[in-house]
């Protein structure tokens, strides 16, 4: 069958990689591409690969990516046809797809009518029930045998306006922090309960339907390795999968995409329980973050398939292609997995893959990305850097080279979660496939720890790299005197210092703290050491105070720091500093209140996040500079808590007159 519509310009109503991957396959297709910017965003990668971009004055999202009226207006300015959401922002709003529709341009997603009928996760699961479909039942009113208990916010995802109780004396408090942020999140303050299966599966079922009643479950993804409720690690197939499971889970999530008329690419979301039960969660009626790992098993082009069934097309087929191979996909954010995951902005200095390829053979690797080398990390949007997807034979040997290609990369800028990523890709549960959604929570301390002897070893590296900079610029008269020796101070990623001090004499490298270590070589940027008989090289880039260590297994992010220290410089006890760039949604105390330690004072949100902002120490609430709705930078005072012996004394009344 002929196309009903041709596509002959698209504007992608979203930024970063989502838009640089549709970008990619309308090349292919000979589909021109318009862009959409805020100002922040001028720059940015995928702006300069469209064939034509309209800006969105403005930073906040709400200012410019989350406006319909703008964003339909950019697509008639610029002759576009059709306009591509891509995911987030409003790829799940039916009053957008509407008013696309409604200005006479193709719409490449689900029908309104469908992506309204998913729309809040309580009808949706209503819906579902009356359906077949199983699903986890809303908790009217929770009691004690219910804990734990899992809030969550009706409209949206990605893991905001979601709690986990795990007392009925929290339920209130945390039912206001979702409602709070579900509103701000999603416009809608509604908000449930479920229980919360800390053991349970996230897997999920990927759907694509034409307009002519065929609808193909393309394979299913496993998505159990999530951080806060969002997701960290994705693979396809779903490991461990008995096929009669694997079997209802396709045909239950067909009757769901019949059930309400789906047409286009979607997944349905379930959660799996350790006994072989399954729950309808949610359908997410739009592409997904994690589709490459189902692009990589069943070699379809989702995006292509997307803009196909827009043009009016017909599946080729009854049944979707058979799966091959095993693919993971690691999405490497800008943040702090040992600081509770905070977000990370900056300049990204450097982003280099080990290995890139964008077709999918064996032991291919793909990098999706929205930033490049330069970019500026913003406080506005997502954390996520990049993701990067591997392909293999099998899920072990697709494992190790993932966990390889992230050791080997190099990111130099904000912290990232890279460590972390590895680390869960080698660790012995991940391989066993014992998987489910609170693994990174329950491994936390294993996955985060900081390794001083790589840490130390950097630290030496940085240092005689630094001296061999330093060597050709010092007068030629210039002589070390052995008796002195060199000192060199860093601050490590988790905070804490490493103290260098060495000698470079006739004989060779002496290091208090290394008294084994040999070196080999000491270029300013690469240093080569021997420890016994082996011998290992370090590279070593440095962007003004800030140092960065590459070795093939792993890498170190380390601040120079002055011989000796500033005195001058010191955060007074009991000083809240902004831990980010950030906006105050609220305030959770007031001056005069006492406190206890890790109270929350505040709630800053950075990145599409909320983050807690606790009391240090047992005390007073004796300053509170955080005033909702204000913007707030690094490093900014927020509060001030005082311990009870310091904290002032309210004066007394003075007694009324007779």
């Amino acid at each position: 069958m002929t196309s009903t519509t041709m596509i002959g310009n698209l504007l992608v109503a979203n930024r970063g990689e989502i838009a640089r991957r549709v970008f990619r396959t309308c090349r292919e297709l000979g589909i021109a591409t318009t862009a959409v910017h805020s100002d922040p965003d001028a720059g940015a990668p995928h702006v300069r690969e469209a064939d034509g971009a309209v800006r969105l004055p403005g930073a906040a999202p709400a200012d410019t990516y989350l406006r319909a009226d703008l964003i339909v207006r950019a697509a008639l300015a610029a002759g576009a046809d059709a306009v591509h959401p891509g995911y987030g922002f409003l790829s799940e709003n039916a009053e957008f797809a509407q008013a696309v529709l409604d200005a006479g341009l193709v719409w490449v997603g689900p029908p309104p009518a469908a992506i309204a009928a998913m729309g809040s996760k309580t009808a949706a699961k209503q819906l579902m029930s009356e359906a077949g479909v199983p699903v986890l039942g809303a908790l009217a009113e929770p009691t004690e045998a219910d804990l734990p208990i899992l809030v969550k916010a009706a409209a949206g995802g990605g893991g905001r306006g979601m709690r986990v109780v795990r007392s009925l004396a929290e339920l209130s408090g945390e039912l206001a922090a979702a409602r709070a942020e579900a509103a701000k999140a999603f416009g809608s303050d509604e908000v449930f309960c479920e229980r919360y299966l800390p053991t349970g599966r996230h897997v999920e079922v990927q759907l694509l339907a034409d307009a002519h009643g065929t609808v193909w479950a393309v394979g299913d993804r496993d998505c159990s390795l999530q951080r806060r409720h969002q997701k960290v690690i994705e693979e396809a197939p779903a490991p461990s999968l008995p096929a009669d499971v694997r079997a209802e889970l396709h045909a239950a999530a067909v009757t769901a995409a019949r059930a309400i008329g789906y047409v286009g690419v979607g997944t349905a979301e379930f959660l799996l329980t350790e006994d072989g039960r399954f729950f309808f969660l949610e359908m997410n009626t739009r592409l997904q973050v994690e589709h490459p790992v189902t692009e990589a098993v069943t070699g379809l082009d989702l995006v292509a398939f997307q803009l196909a069934v827009a043009e009016g097309e017909k599946l080729p087929g009854p049944t979707p292609p058979p799966t091959t191979g095993h693919a993971i996909e690691a999405r490497l954010y800008a943040e702090d997995p040992a600081r509770d995951w905070r977000p990370a902005t900056g300049t990204l200095h450097r982003l280099e893959l080990a290995v890139q390829h964008e077709e999918f053979t064996d032991g291919a690797v793909r990098l999706d990305s929205g930033v490049e080398s330069g970019s500026e990390i913003s406080p506005h949007y997502d954390a996520m850097l990049a993701k990067v997807i591997v392909r293999a034979p099998t899920r072990a040997a697709a494992a190790r080279r993932l966990a390889d290609v992230l050791a080997r990369t190099r990111v130099h800028g904000p912290a990232t979660n890279r460590e972390l990523l590895v680390r869960a890709l080698r660790h012995p549960d991940f391989r066993a496939e014992r998987l489910h959604t609170g693994f990174l929570a329950e491994h936390a301390a294993e996955l985060t720890a900081p390794d001083a002897k790589s840490a130390g070893r950097a630290a030496l590296a940085a240092a005689l790299a630094d001296a061999a900079a330093r060597r050709t610029a010092l007068p030629s008269g210039w002589r070390n005197l052995p008796s002195q020796p060199q000192l060199k101070r860093y601050r490590t990623e988790d905070g804490g210092e490493s103290e260098v001090r060495y000698r470079l004499t006739r004989t060779g490298l002496q290091a208090d703290d290394h008294p084994d270590v040999e070196l080999v070589d000491a270029q300013p940027d690469l240093v080569i050491l021997r420890e016994g008989e082996v011998q290992r090289p370090y590279t070593v880039a440095r962007y003004g105070d800030r140092v960065y260590v590459d070795t093939p297994f792993g890498s170190t992010a380390l601040t120079a720091l002055p011989r000796f220290p500033d005195p001058t410089v010191r955060t007074a006890p009991g000083e809240l500093l902004a831990p980010m760039p950030g906006t105050v949604v609220r305030t959770t105390a007031a001056v005069g209140d006492t406190v206890t330690a890790g109270q929350p004072l505040l709630v800053l949100e950075a990145m599409k996040m909320e983050h807690r902002v606790t009391a240090p120490a047992d005390g007073v609430l004796v300053e509170l500079r955080a005033i909702p709705g204000r913007q707030v930078e690094l490093g900014t005072l927020l509060a001030v808590v005082k311990s009870l012996r310091e904290a002032p004394k309210q004066p007394e009344q003075a007694p009324q007159e007779a």
